[in-house]
Formats: C-alpha cells, sequence, structure tokens
C-alpha cells in the first residue's frame, strides 16, 4: 500500500540535501563560468583582465533589516565617495530602499535558502557580512569571491557566535581591540591561519549615538523598566518567565519588554506564551520595533542577562544595569573552548547590580533601592574605551578598509 502522507525531512537531513544540491550546481555553475570566461579570452585575442572573474568589487550582505544601522556609515561613504557598492539584503522591506542613491545598487535576494543559493553564486573581490557561520551551515564561499569579511554588530565577546562562527572568513572588523585576543587562541586551537582583525569602531552605536539626540524627552514620564534579554534556554525570559514578569506587572511601574529579534524566529511558542499571559495588563508593553533606542530613552533602569544590548544602554544612557547570572551555557558557543570567563561577563561585574532568582518576589525594593555610584560609573566608562574604539569614525574605517582590500 502506498503511504499518503507527505514526506518529512527533518531540518538536519534538509540542510545536508540542501548543501549537496548547492554544491552540485556550484560544480556545474563553474564549469559553464569556466568555459564561457575561456571562449571570451580566445575571441578576444587573451585581453581579458583576471577583474573579469569580479560582477562587482564591493559587495554588503544584509540579512535582516535591524542590521541596517551596521551598515548605514559604510553605506553613506560609499556614496559620498563616489564608488559604486552592490548591497544585498533579505529583507525586502530594508531601509536602504527608502533613498535615491547613484552609486548603491540595492537588491533583493529573498531570505534564508533561497538567499544563500544566490550568495553562493556571487562574484565580487570583497563581501562585508553580519551573517556568521560562512562555511559551516548552508553560506559557503564562492569561488569567485576573493575576500570574506565579518563584521561584529555589537561590542560584546568575538567568540558568543554560534561553534565556529567566524572561523572560514578572512578578515573579522572589531569594536575594539580586546575582541582579537580570543578569536586568535582559537584559530590557534583550531589550526586555522591567523585571519585579519581590524579594529574599526562600532558603526550602530555611532548611529544610535546621534540619534538619540534628536528624541524628545516624554512630558509625561512614568517610571520605566525595561526588561531586554538575550535569546537560548539560557536567556532571561525563556528560564524564568513569568517568575520574573509576574511581579513586575505587580508594580505600578511601566514595564517594557523587548525580546531578543531572534526570539521571534526560535522561539515563538514561549514568547506567544508570555504575550498572551500579559495582554490584558496595560503597563506591560512589547517592544518589537527594528531599533532598540527608543526603549534605551524611555528606560530608567534595565533588567538584561548577557545579551549585548546592555552595552548599548550603559554606553548611550551611561546608566547601570540590573543583570540577572542565568548560568549561561557555553557548549553551543566558542567560548566553549576557552579556558577563561569572557570579557563580557567579567566587566558586568563592574558595571552592573546584580539580580538573584529569590530577589524576583520583592523586585520592586530591589529597583528602589539600586542606586548610581562613583565605581560603576567608572566602570561604564572603562567598558565603553575598551569595547567602543574610534567613536564615530566606523563608516570610514570600514570602508577604507573594503576599498583598500579591494585594490590588492
Amino acid at each position: 500500500m502506498f503511504n499518503l502522507y507527505p514526506l518529512y525531512i527533518d531540518p538536519g537531513t534538509g540542510s545536508v540535501l540542501f548543501s549537496v544540491l548547492v554544491g552540485a550546481a556550484a560544480t556545474l555553475y563553474f564549469l559553464v563560468r569556466a568555459l564561457i570566461l575561456k571562449l571570451k579570452i580566445f575571441f578576444s585575442g587573451g585581453k581579458i583582465s583576471s577583474s573579469a572573474n569580479y560582477n562587482w568589487k564591493y559587495v554588503i550582505y544584509c540579512e535582516a533589516k535591524q542590521y541596517w544601522n551596521v551598515f548605514k556609515p559604510v553605506v553613506e561613504e560609499f556614496e559620498q565617495n563616489k564608488t559604486e557598492l552592490r548591497y544585498l539584503t533579505s529583507a525586502e522591506d530594508d531601509p536602504v530602499f527608502e533613498n535615491s542613491w547613484e552609486y548603491i545598487k540595492p537588491e533583493y535576494i529573498g531570505e534564508g535558502n533561497k538567499a544563500f543559493a544566490h550568495l553562493n553564486f556571487i562574484s565580487a573581490e570583497i563581501i562585508l557580512m553580519t551573517t556568521p557561520g560562512l562555511q559551516v551551515y548552508q553560506l559557503k564561499r564562492s569561488k569567485t569571491v576573493n575576500h570574506y569579511s565579518h563584521i561584529l554588530h555589537a561590542p560584546s565577546d568575538a567568540t558568543a557566535y554560534r561553534l565556529f562562527g567566524l572561523d572560514y572568513f578572512d578578515s573579522v572588523l572589531l569594536t575594539g581591540d580586546y575582541q582579537a585576543d580570543d578569536i586568535r587562541i582559537l584559530e590557534k586551537q583550531r589550526g586555522l591561519p591567523e585571519k585579519q582583525l581590524v579594529t574599526v569602531g562600532c558603526s550602530y552605536l555611532d548611529v544610535y549615538a546621534e540619534k538619540i539626540k534628536q528624541i524628545p524627552a516624554e512630558e509625561e514620564h512614568p517610571f520605566t523598566v525595561l526588561v531586554s534579554p538575550s535569546w537560548g534556554q539560557s536567556a532571561l525570559l525563556a528560564r524564568y518567565g513569568e517568575k520574573l514578569l509576574d511581579p513586575l506587572r505587580d508594580s505600578e511601574w511601566r514595564i517594557i519588554i523587548r525580546p531578543h529579534p531572534q526570539s521571534k524566529k526560535s522561539e515563538s511558542a514561549m514568547l506567544e506564551r508570555l504575550q498572551k499571559r500579559y495582554e490584558d495588563d496595560k503597563n506591560i508593553q512589547w517592544d518589537t520595533e527594528r531599533e532598540n533606542i527608543h526603549s534605551l530613552c524611555k528606560a530608567d533602569i534595565m533588567i538584561s542577562d548577557f545579551s549585548g544590548i546592555i552595552f548599548d544602554y550603559m554606553f548611550l544612557r551611561n546608566k547601570p544595569v540590573l543583570y540577572v547570572n542565568s548560568d549561561f551555557d557555553p557548549s553551543p558557543y566558542d567560548a566553549d573552548d576557552l579556558d577563561h570567563e569572557l570579557w563580557q561577563f567579567k566587566i558586568i561585574k563592574e558595571t552592573g547590580i546584580e539580580l538573584k532568582e529569590e530577589d524576583f518576589p520583592k523586585i520592586t525594593n530591589v529597583i528602589k533601592n539600586a542606586g548610581d555610584s562613583a565605581a560603576l560609573a567608572a566602570g561604564r566608562e572603562n567598558a565603553r574605551k575598551t569595547a567602543w574604539q574610534y567613536q564615530s569614525e566606523a563608516g570610514k574605517r570600514i570602508y577604507s578598509f573594503m576599498t583598500n582590500t579591494g585594490e590588492k
């Protein structure tokens, strides 16, 4: 008897099958491409330059619209310097399309496997992206891309990516010099060639630092607590959920909950459960906007875990945070191969106030008694100088790196 149920392929098998299909397609593609190139050389009398392999010198790939502010200063530098740039995006509503550019050529290439299939066949001298995991999952190195560069999109540790996140890039652009040390350790452990590690600053913080000056203060400002965690089983919402949010709900304060953007993709059931639980509570608001800056401006205090937004709040608002030590499990991350504590976990002890699970029932008293101090302020200043170097210069430095690399 025939099985009438639809065939199910688990995600792991699907990823393998996709990689096999992409590999076969890539082989055929490059055989045809090589043949065409040989024919061009033959009919041109052998005068085709090596640059004929590259459709574009400079390419940026943006995997989601929340990364626009990472690339915005770079894109503007290309436009101002009258240098052509191909901007590929997986966001159909990417803000890049809101502008009229002369030298920037934006293109929507779809999401997920459709985008990866496009990128795996791309031709360029250099491509810049925030997407980790090159050559690990579906995103493969194209044979006609000369240089792959990853730009860190948070001033936190570079080893907080999933395993092998940065291993196969040719370069990594850092927000602070400190991030280089752990990358070098992993390269030695794994027998990898040394990548170019270039400190350029933090482009999106440069953007936010200017934007925050333009946001008017609220006329009626209720005391506001911002709950803004990372995502995953070790993160605040997944680990504690109602235990933390119920006591906050019972306060008279405005509570803004800003889940990590990845939670919507990876933890949608958990988010839906919590949103349903608090849908009738007028003092609880959910922030899913692309930019976090408006919530940062409203917040009088932040509660977080190991999320990089901690540094956004400290550096831009110059206020301490309450952090929950959520027993971070490093096993899925590159940090698991290090024999020391991550910088971000060490620095939070010098800049924030620990919130323990047993404090949740009395959290209103904890928050009322949480004050700033000279020691915390000094810790924030030290962290800012360490992790956010070359303030307001990131766009220029990234442009210079890309154009210098593309000319080699």
